[in-house]
């Protein structure tokens, strides 16, 4: 499959999959979503003597800068909740991917990727790596699902604290 937004790379049946916007901070537009839906909901299932996926974002500065604020701002109403569900959707194939996913996270993880690197299976980050949700600051909360993630791997109290709270 041909893909603009992803560069998959295979050796020795590990996939490499890279998110290549490394000008809009790896941001997830629907274009990217749809790709990463696709890659996860048919590429991936159809491809025999994968072990493995490492997914990561072009460049050193992120992993996913959150979802592409520009789209947003041009979205009519009720276009937010389609999208919202859409990433939900995506991120439900990769956390139920049959072969596990692994997150390398190289800079920024921030909103919708934090919640992708927490729809993987583990999540490996480098010294530069910085994971928030800073939805928060515009009087939102996360919308693909990381509410629930976020409580699984820190805990109620500090989720809410995240979640509810200015940065």
């Amino acid at each position: 499959m041909a893909y603009e937004n992803l560069l998959i790379q295979e050796e020795n049946g590990m996939l490499l999959v890279t998110i290549n916007r490394e000008k809009a901070l790896n941001a997830l537009n629907r274009q990217t979503m749809d790709e990463l839906g696709r890659f996860f909901g048919e590429d991936l299932p159809s491809r025999k003597g994968v072990k493995g996926v490492i997914l990561t974002g072009a460049g050193d500065r992120a992993f996913v800068a959150g979802a592409d604020i520009k789209e947003f701002l041009e979205m009519e109403e009720g276009q937010g909740s389609h999208m919202a569900q859409k990433g939900q959707d995506v991120f439900f194939l990769i956390e139920r991917a049959s072969v596990p996913v692994v997150a390398a996270v190289n800079g920024f993880a921030l909103g919708g990727g934090c919640e992708l690197a927490m729809a993987c299976h583990l999540r490996i980050a480098s010294e530069k790596a910085r994971f928030g949700q800073p939805e928060v600051n515009l009087g939102l909360i996360p919308g693909y699902g990381g509410t629930q993630r976020l409580i699984q791997y820190i805990g109620k109290t500090k989720a809410m604290e995240l979640l509810l709270l200015p940065t």
